[in-house]
């Protein structure tokens, strides 16, 4: 039998062959697999799950094209001024705004709603709707109107015959792996803004949209504004291992995962194992303590508008106080009417000790379904709706016990307090490991709205707590730091 040699290139598999994974443990090759792999391909082995992936040899290929056009223009836009990255944003939102353009657009949209809906798809994020585009518009003006060097100053230290300079540099190439969502191209191409070349990768519901965005918007202001074309380069491919071959490419300097679920873990772990710096959240959802004698009104209204559509800052576990059958009623009537404007059901999860108290409180509320669960393990669940609310109730009889519940179950992330006790909101900042804590609705999470920068993506602490950084990526976040040292005295010496 042939001893191996290092290094050597693997060409085929067999169906049982094992693979290693983790240090400890193996993975069977399936036949399916077995069949499929050929000469050239590659296979990434997810080393937190054993997970097998095949990325076909084109699909290599186009990966690594893209990235090498993104580093090569990397050295050439970290020395651009903020004015020409300026012009390119300004390019864009032009564009983009143009009603004689904008149609080639929609389009394409219309094909890619279209086609997802044929296949059972939800839509509710595809749509390039008039507010979509207006929000991108706004989006791509705030980074046209951000006055940011790649190269700012951020601290001076003076020494006796010399000074050492803190400056912000580039990462070089930001890898994005998003679904469905034409917004993110004007989101995430706020990485220029600091420097930074750009590859996307996006599913295939969205592929046309993508590549019509790509097409008539984004490659024109880049000609336009006197830009590389490979500082926004895009995948042209609908192959999901496409974003798993881009995450393992160790020429990005981060990696950013829009979305939610197993998939998005996936890619993190990908990108960790190849030492790329990732930002994403595996598992979306917030969570909101009711605490006695919040005003009934106020509740509803809350409720209300925390779920006015399915997205990662959606309100999805309500943790009520026991016994305060004026807090129920006005939750209810929150999903009720969140329902309602959308002429839809809602659904309410809950334990089954808890069952016959839901069915109580939704019993004059049409359209309601209660589903029940055996334990606490149905609170880790995001629910993903498109059109029809969905969330979870759970009765505490304190404020702390839910915080509990919170780090134990959830993926740490969004947290809202609704008290008419101020101190409550600091009580609950203390205990619940989240990194986004408020008093209102759970909406306001997300970098565009609330801090005035469009945001790449958001972080939550499933994995720990962040290092050196907040929980909103921006584009004006992306960055690395570098030093400079000035001498006036030529004799010096230590």
């Amino acid at each position: 039998m042939s001893t191996p040699v290092r290094g050597s290139e693997l060409t085929t598999l067999r169906a049982g062959q094992q693979i290693p994974f983790g240090g400890n443990r193996v993975v069977e090759v399936d036949e399916h697999l077995a069949a499929s792999f050929v000469a050239g391909d590659r296979l990434i082995v997810v080393q937190e799950t054993g997970d097998l992936i095949h990325v076909p040899s084109g699909v290599s290929t186009l990966v690594e094209d893209a990235v090498s056009a993104a580093v090569r223009a990397a050295p050439e836009v970290a020395v651009l001024t903020a004015e020409q990255i300026g012009r390119f944003f300004d390019e864009f939102a032009r564009r983009l705004a143009d009603d004689e353009i904008f149609p080639l657009v929609a389009t394409a949209n219309e094909l890619d709603v279209v086609s997802a809906r044929e296949r059972g798809r939800p839509t509710g994020r595809l749509e390039l709707s008039p507010k979509m585009r207006s929000d991108m518009i706004d989006a791509l003006r705030m980074w046209r109107d951000l006055d940011i060097a790649s190269s700012a100053v951020d601290h001076r230290v003076s020494h006796a015959g010399w000074s050492v300079e803190e400056r912000r540099a580039p990462l070089g190439v930001v890898g994005f792996v998003f679904e469905g969502r034409p917004n993110v191209f004007a989101d995430a191409t706020g990485v220029l803004r600091s420097g930074n070349t750009v590859v996307f990768r996006i599913g295939s519901d969205a592929l046309r949209t993508a590549q019509s965005i790509h097409r008539e918007l984004v490659s024109p202001a880049l000609r336009a504004s006197g830009l590389p074309d490979g500082a926004v380069v895009l995948v042209e491919s609908g192959e999901r291992s496409a974003g798993h071959a881009l995450f393992s490419d160790r020429r990005l300097g981060l990696a950013v995962a829009r979305g939610s679920g197993e998939a998005v873990a996936q890619l993190g772990a990908v990108a960790r194992q190849s030492g790329i710096p990732v930002s994403l959240h595996g598992t979306g959802g917030a969570w909101m303590f009711v605490d006695r004698g919040f005003p009934p009104d106020d509740l509803s209204s809350v409720v209300d508008s925390s779920l006015d559509r399915k997205v990662c800052n959606t309100l999805n576990v309500l943790c009520l106080p026991t016994g305060d059958d004026g807090a129920l009623g006005a939750a209810i009537s929150g999903v009720a009417r969140a329902a309602e404007r959308r002429r839809q059901r809602a659904t309410i999860h809950c334990r089954i000790a808890d069952r016959a108290r839901l069915e109580g409180a939704v019993a004059d509320e049409p359209g309601f379904s209660v589903v029940d669960h055996p334990d606490h393990d149905f609170l880790k669940t995001e629910w993903e709706w498109d059109d029809d609310p969905e969330c979870s109730v759970i009765f505490v009889d304190r404020v702390e016990e839910g915080c509990e519940l919170f780090n134990r179950h959830s993926p740490r992330f969004v947290v809202s307090v609704l008290s008419p006790n101020p101190a409550t909101l600091e009580l609950v900042y203390g205990l619940a490991d989240a990194p986004f804590v408020g008093d209102g609705f759970t909406r306001w999470v997300d970098g565009q709205y609330a801090l005035g920068r469009p945001e790449l993506g958001l972080s939550n602490w499933q994995h720990g707590r962040l290092f050196g950084r907040g929980g909103i990526l921006s584009g004006d976040g992306v960055f690395s730091v570098r030093y400079v040292a000035r001498h006036s005295d030529a004799r010096q010496r230590r």
